[in-house]
């Protein structure tokens, strides 16, 4: 695995994680939340709350920056389609 193909699993994975935890704080009593996870300073602590706060046009232009399957190109049609 590549560190691009790395960070791109860790950035996905811990996102969602604080998507998750941001649904059940809005939606599920307080007695009914999942414990918050230990661990992983960089990516809960600095990671996401730095994500969220970075406009998209920011963003967007980092992630065309990235190397990766996200700037591969459709390919036109040699006929066409039925």
């Amino acid at each position: 695995m590549g560190f691009g193909q790395w960070l791109r699993l860790n950035s996905e994975h811990f996102l969602l994680e604080a998507a998750q935890r941001d649904m059940a704080r809005r939606y599920l009593p307080p007695d009914r939340q999942p414990r918050a996870p230990g661990g992983a300073f960089f990516w809960r602590r600095l990671f996401v709350p730095l994500y969220r706060r970075v406009p998209w046009r920011l963003r967007a232009a980092i992630i065309r920056l990235m190397p990766g399957s996200h700037r591969r190109t459709w390919t036109a049609w040699t006929r066409r389609p039925p």
